[in-house]
């Protein structure tokens, strides 16, 4: 045998070759497929961002619409209440009971709040009792409108970590590509190693993630 005679294969090298090209095949389609349901997941989570942003404000709208409610009940109290002192202060018996009976509904919890007490807080107004028209309303679109605001910016984040799980399924998918290149048979496995493990890394977080369909 001459020395020019190449070397014979060695034995089971053409299958390894085989299952690794095999294997960099089903990365390239399976972390495809799932770079593409990424991109649906962060664009999905985006529209939700942007409803509970909207939601939020409209919310935030509604509360400010319900507190100047509750401040011009206050004020229609205060003026009612400021012509209760007066009548007081004049002992004229038959303008207090006239401007009791007009008391509104809540300044009349209030105002027996206060006698039953003893009239020793400042006023009706400073009672527990007291909640004009409106108050409770505002409290409860403040707090819808915190909770969707938060919500938002929760779906921001999640839209966020779909986006950064593409960018290493993209690093997946270039070192598998690149481990088909002609180059030396180690520096394939490695590169090929890297992907698996990058691939496998990936999964288990996509796996922790929540879904909107």
């Amino acid at each position: 045998m001459s020395d020019s005679q190449p070397a014979p294969a060695r034995p089971g090298g053409g299958i390894r070759e085989r299952l690794i090209d095999g294997l960099a095949v089903f990365l390239l389609s399976a972390i495809a497929v799932l770079t593409a349901w990424c991109g649906f997941q962060s664009s999905k989570w985006g529209g939700e961002m942007s409803i509970a942003f909207s939601e939020a404000s409209s919310a935030r709208v509604q509360a400010t619409d319900a507190a100047s409610s509750a401040r011009d009940a206050r004020s229609a109290d205060t003026a009612l209440w400021t012509q209760w002192i007066l009548a007081t202060s004049q002992d004229d018996a038959a303008l207090v009971g006239y401007i009791e009976a007009r008391f509104s509904p809540e300044l009349a919890v209030a105002f027996e709040a206060w006698d039953a007490e003893g009239r020793t807080a400042a006023g009706p107004f400073a009672m527990a009792e007291y909640v004009p028209p409106g108050t409770e309303r505002a409290a409860e679109l403040n707090a819808r409108a915190d909770q969707r605001f938060a919500d938002a910016l929760e779906n921001n984040q999640r839209g966020d970590n779909y986006s950064i799980l593409t960018v290493l399924f993209a690093l997946v998918l270039f070192l598998t590509a690149m481990s088909q290149r002609e180059m030396v048979r180690w520096g394939k496995f490695t590169l090929l190693g890297l992907s698996v493990v990058a691939a496998v890394v990936g999964i288990v977080i996509l796996a922790t993630f929540p879904i909107r369909i």
